[in-house]
């Protein structure tokens, strides 16, 4: 029998959680160290996938397919393609800086207690939500990938909930209560969401007679599934929603940056860099796959509500007196730009859109560490208390400067490409939707470079002057994230050579082809 690779990928994190909530309560660094240590075996595995992965070859690689709940026609059905497979390693990659960012972060205020173990609990909930997510990338049956992708909830609500960040400027109690506020709002909007999809799911089930993704597409290719259009289009609304609220969506997108704001910023990265894309990928698996005359259907309004996205996001995030609140609304503006490169139904939108989630997931985890980092030493989130910082703390500056300019997509790092690739596949077929979406750059440039001004520019405020620069640990969670940001942006083609294929794959599920150029390419070549 074949090793089941992407099984053991999915379980090294979950075996990890357990062991590391198991570590006694005196002995905090070793559980610390036990977390980093399976999440880079983690990360081991998932590059093994991205190895063993062909892209040329068959959609869905590395296939498991087991008998589960027979009588339901539910299996434990497991596959990559090449989109699944650049996002298992996104979030494997992070999750190692993740832990190290927020080394610290669950220690216990009072250390002379033994019965409550903080910081065990946090690290093992880390592991869990990288275990959900990552068989929510590999699940090709819906009902297995419905499971995780409501389970991944409830980690998240504790991480939330019972670790925030200790940068409040009000009392305690008001920080706990602000807290579960973020949590229990991030809990109820993603549960109705899921509850919508749970009756989708039976709906699906009732059409079709199973659960496979695989089936059900052989089934629709060979014309012996007969499912009605009104039918279809309830369906997909059921799905897209639940996946509109992870992503998250405008108006879906309020409990984001409650959430982003309250949680460490770790955690923060972890929702918006590595949680939030399972609902954009859900999209282009489930939505588009299952559904492609309903997603054709409803891409006129998806396409508003993703512009909407962009400039909402954007503006909202210009006005902002919190830096993590920021970086929650700029997030909201990028997911915006991802759905209209999904739904724009060309081969270089949904690339980019499939980019943009990888390079979103970077350049959000540079931005947010570090300005983690950086309120960590001044305990205060407000922008108005910082000024000056990069007079005391260069490194500190300079590295907040670059994930900020890729927040932005400067030319030469890696969301350049992504979002350059969406608007250009957003404009071959939607000229005035793509013009539209422009307006959310020149916005990014003016939140993100405003952000830079105030906190790290112009006179050196009284309060940061002794600020210490970033430690050792600090510059190794930042400088990888940073070289690859980088790297990406010059050499891209690593990516997009995995991307491709998968991108194909969905564009003949919807049975769309690229829109053909106003001036054919033989009419270049004569005029030359």
């Amino acid at each position: 029998m074949e090793f089941p690779l992407l099984t053991v990928t999915a379980a090294v994190p979950a075996v990890g959680a357990i062991l590391t909530a198991a570590v006694p309560a005196a002995r905090r660094t070793a559980a610390k160290w036990l977390a980093l240590l399976f999440s880079l075996a983690t990360l081991a595995l998932a590059v093994l996938v991205a190895i063993r992965f062909e892209p040329g070859g068959d959609r869905y690689q590395l296939t498991e397919s087991r008998p589960w709940i027979a009588d339901f026609g539910v299996r434990y059905e497991l596959g990559v393609d090449g989109i699944g497979v650049v996002l298992i390693g996104l979030t494997a990659l992070l999750i190692p800086f993740v832990i190290a960012a927020g080394w610290n972060d669950a220690d216990p205020l009072e250390t002379s207690s033994t019965r409550w173990r903080p910081t065990q609990g946090f690290f093992a909930l880390i592991l869990l939500v990288e275990a959900m997510v990552i068989i929510s990338f590999e699940a090709t049956d819906v009902f297995l990938f419905y499971i995780f992708f409501e389970a991944m909830l409830i980690p998240m609500y504790f991480l939330i909930g019972g670790f925030g960040d200790r940068a409040h400027s009000g009392s305690d109690e008001n920080a706990a209560a602000q807290r579960s506020y973020a949590a229990v709002k991030f809990l109820l909007y993603n549960l109705v969401g899921g509850l919508i999809m749970l009756a989708a799911v039976i709906g699906l089930y009732v059409v079709a007679g199973n659960f496979s993704l695989q089936e059900i597409a052989a089934a629709r290719a060979a014309g012996t599934l007969d499912m009605a259009t009104n039918t279809e289009r309830w369906l997909f609304l059921g799905f897209f929603f639940a996946f509109a609220v992870k992503a998250p969506l405008w108006p879906l997108h309020t409990w984001l940056p409650n959430a982003m704001g309250e949680a460490t910023a770790p955690v923060a990265v972890l929702i918006t860099a590595v949680v939030d894309k399972v609902g954009t990928f859900a999209m282009l698996r489930f939505c588009l796959g299952l559904f492609p005359e309903a997603s054709k259907w409803a891409t006129p309004v998806i396409l508003v509500l993703a512009l909407i996205s962009i400039i909402y996001g954007a503006l909202v995030a210009v006005g902002q007196r919190d830096i993590k609140r920021l970086v929650a609304y700029a997030s909201i503006s990028h997911f915006g730009f991802i759905i209209l490169g999904i739904f724009a139904m060309t081969s270089q939108g949904q690339s980019g859109a499939t980019l943009y989630m990888v390079n979103h997931g970077l350049s959000t985890a540079a931005l947010m560490l570090v300005a983690g980092f950086l309120i960590s030493r001044r305990g205060s989130r407000l922008i108005a208390d910082y000024g000056g910082v990069q007079k005391v703390a260069p490194v500190l500056a300079g590295t907040f400067l670059i994930g900020g300019l890729a927040t932005l997509s400067l030319p030469g790092l890696a969301p350049f490409v992504s979002e350059f690739l969406v608007l250009v596949g957003t404009f071959a077929r939607y000229p005035v939707v793509g013009i539209i979406a422009t307006v959310g750059i020149v916005l990014a440039a003016l939140y993100t470079l405003v952000l830079y001004q105030r906190t790290m520019t112009g006179p050196l405020k009284e309060e940061v002057r002794t600020m210490p620069d970033l430690h050792l640990r600090e510059v190794l969670v930042v400088a990888p994230l940073i070289a690859l940001l980088i790297g990406l942006g010059v050499y891209p083609k690593v990516l997009t050579d995995i991307v491709n294929p998968a991108v194909e794959h969905t564009m003949s599920d919807v049975q769309q082809t690229d829109p053909k150029p106003d001036v054919p390419v033989e009419n270049v070549e004569a005029a030359k």
